[in-house]
């Protein structure tokens, strides 16, 4: 692919992504494109205009892009984006804050290639963050000690 058609494709990808209001929100649409079986990531518009492996690279590297953004912000910050996209979810916030904590969703939106440290880092950042918000919202705790 050209520089300037791959240029052109990024500024595309990139214009799709901010119709999604929070970096969290991308990171789990990112998450979602990827295969669970194969790792691959499939988008079939995109597919149909550039090809599958170029698709796969795209994508690969703005999660990994989304994924260190996020990981750069404080947390306040990241409060403030999963409070947002809690918002935009379908539900009842409790349910789904007990479910998340039951079973951790969130752990699927890390990209493949991520360090350990840095794995280790998102997902105690989102369990503190969802404790904290359990509070607020006074979901019972899942561990009765605490």
């Amino acid at each position: 692919m050209s520089p300037e058609k791959e240029a052109a494709l990024e500024d595309s990808w990139r214009r799709t992504l901010a119709r999604i209001p929070t970096v969290l929100g991308r990171l789990a649409y990112m998450a979602s494109l990827r295969n669970t079986n194969t790792g691959q990531y499939e988008h079939f518009g995109l597919a149909q205009r550039i090809g599958s492996a170029d698709v796969d690279r795209l994508i690969r590297r703005n999660h990994h892009e989304l994924f260190q953004q996020w990981l750069c912000f404080g947390l306040q910050r990241q409060k403030e984006e999963l409070e947002e996209y809690l918002e935009g979810l379908e539900g009842d916030r409790r349910e789904i804050i007990s479910h998340w904590l039951s079973i951790e969703p969130y752990n699927g939106w890390i990209p493949a290639e991520t360090r350990d440290v840095e794995r280790q880092l998102f997902l105690s950042d989102l369990q503190v963050l969802l404790q904290l918000i359990r509070t607020g919202y006074g979901v019972a705790s899942r561990d009765p000690e605490s």
